[in-house]
């Protein structure tokens, strides 16, 4: 089986509500059948802090490009950066 790198954004209250919203969201597009590639293969996720004038999505894909420890394991948690307004990026690499 292989992984596919995976961008969403979400919105909630909070990381974890969002995070759940997206996670609902992709299995109810994708479906529950595992491997989708998608955020919906998912459990967790770990918070990462933007750098300062840095463009979150392009910060995503550099850490993505570069196999960030955080984020490099199909299995491991999706990564999240917080977009402001109670919008989050979740991003990774999920099973396929």
């Amino acid at each position: 089986m292989g992984a596919n790198s995976f961008y969403t954004t979400s919105q909630g209250r909070t990381a974890k509500e969002a995070f759940t919203n997206a996670v609902e969201d992709a299995r109810y597009e994708y479906g529950h059948g595992g491997y989708t590639g998608t955020i919906a293969e998912k459990d967790r996720f770990v918070m990462i802090e933007c750098p300062k004038g840095a463009i979150p999505e392009e910060y995503a894909h550099e850490l993505i490009d570069k196999e960030d420890y955080r984020i490099d394991d199909k299995w491991g948690p999706a990564g999240c950066i917080s977009l402001g307004n109670e919008q989050f990026l979740f991003f990774g690499w999920a099973s396929s």
